[in-house]
């Protein structure tokens, strides 16, 4: 670990999210100086947006005109347990997160989070839900992967730049804390409700991986530079990568305004990675041929700015054909729509279970944007028509195993504490009670 005093507090507060509890963040508290985050609003359902995942406008900008994602996360994985919500649970629901988003302010550098629901909850309601909403159960998308189901009922996406922060929402969110940031919490608590599934938590941002390189799946020699963001040494939230929120948002029926979340938990293998590649390989496999023999990428590709310049690799088949390897990022330049993906990365690295891993978020309008796009980085038809093996050589998928994947449905804000399956059959049969 560095002497310099801010990077040892940065390691202990990341070391402090991923122990939690209320002794963690009290230590976290303790080590000082105490950051100051301003209080979110009194009535957040009559200011913040409809749309849960609209968290853009609430992130800076980088230097570099990329959007600056919090360095601090933690996935709380819940169970709901047998039948159908009641009213008074969704009641004890809303004012658990209200109580957080009453605290600190919505923003990278006070609070963002998401609810979300498998397809598992909703199968105990009776209804459907609306064709509006293509919500699967998760599946193996390639033949060299066999995951376990994500089959837990809601994730809460908690994300801030100050570990403090998501730790003391955390706490309130379990009914552990009567005040946080100075507002008193509500006597209501997500704990209530749900069952703790388990609790997953990761981090993302300059520094931040080199720090936290002591884990199994990384070499001993501490190889992830110190600029990186990510274990695999490059900036990947390029603003020209990313869709617009628009464009992942369910655009129709009682769910309009939300959102589909992909989860997948990645183990990564970094040993070849570091100590076999070397970085004109690791450019070739992250982005592709070209940019290894140009010089393109410096360092963890900071001087890209917010374009990868995918236009010039070239075209996936004739550069496998040609170099007998093809780039991650080359392989999915195909799946754009109007030269932009289609799906909204929010993904961060981690250090669960004492291995180097990746949480891999990403929200899209359908689970279907999601599945098209994991093909196109399976680069099956390379695979088949050159020297490129499966994975070997294939971008980045001889260095991650996907161990599980789960599929959410991040409803708008006002349905967003225990939803039916199709609101529309709720409220009807509401009015007739009503009219009874």
């Amino acid at each position: 670990m560095s002497d310099s005093p801010g990077i040892d507090r940065r390691a202990f507060v990341k070391s402090a999210v991923a122990i939690g509890g209320a002794a963690a963040l009290s230590a976290c508290l303790d080590r000082g100086p105490s950051i100051d985050v301003p209080r979110g609003p009194e009535e957040p359902s009559a200011t913040f947006p409809e749309r849960q995942h609209a968290w853009n406008a609430a992130l800076p900008t980088t230097d570099a005109g990329n959007n600056h994602h919090p360095r601090h996360r933690v996935l709380l994985a819940l169970d709901y347990g047998d039948g159908t919500p009641t009213d008074a649970e969704r009641e004890t629901v809303e004012a658990a997160l209200a109580g957080v988003e009453r605290a600190y302010e919505r923003s990278a550098a006070g609070l963002l989070l998401t609810i979300s629901y498998s397809p598992y909850y909703f199968d105990r309601f009776d209804d459907d839900l609306p064709e509006s909403v293509d919500l699967p159960e998760p599946t193996a998308l390639s033949s060299f992967e066999d995951p376990d189901a994500d089959a837990v009922d809601a994730i809460v996406h908690l994300a801030s730049d100050h570990g403090e922060v998501v730790m003391g929402a955390e706490e309130a969110l379990k009914g552990e804390l009567g005040e946080l940031n100075g507002v008193s919490q509500p006597e209501a608590a997500l704990t209530d409700v749900f069952s703790l599934a388990e609790r997953r938590t990761g981090f993302v941002g300059d520094g931040l991986p080199a720090e936290n390189q002591d884990v199994d799946g990384v070499p001993d020699d501490d190889p992830v530079p110190e600029d990186a963001p990510l274990y695999m040494g490059f900036e990947s939230a390029f603003d020209g990568n990313q869709p617009t929120e628009d464009r992942v948002t369910i655009q129709q029926g009682p769910f309009a305004g939300g959102t589909t979340q992909q989860l997948s938990t990645l183990t990564l293998n970094l040993t070849q990675w570091y100590e076999q590649d070397t970085r004109d390989q690791r450019v070739s496999k992250m982005f592709c041929p070209h940019h290894a023999q140009n010089d393109v990428v410096e360092g963890a590709g900071g001087n890209l700015g917010s374009d990868t310049r995918m236009d010039d690799c070239g075209d996936p088949m004739e550069t496998a054909r040609r170099e007998g390897v093809v780039g991650h990022s080359q392989k999915m330049v195909d799946v754009r729509e109007d030269d932009t993906p289609i799906i909204l990365r929010r993904d961060f690295d981690s250090t669960d279970r004492d291995h180097a891993g990746l949480h891999f978020l990403s929200l899209q309008r359908t689970i279907t944007d999601f599945v098209t796009t994991r093909e196109a980085m399976n680069g099956d038809q390379i695979d088949s028509d050159s020297a490129v093996g499966q994975r070997t050589n294939n971008g980045i998928l001889q260095y991650i195993n996907t161990v599980r994947r789960g599929n959410f449905l991040v409803p708008p804000r006002s349905l967003r504490a225990l939803p039916p399956a199709d609101p529309r059959a709720t409220a009807a049969e509401n009015a007739e009670v009503a009219n009874a």
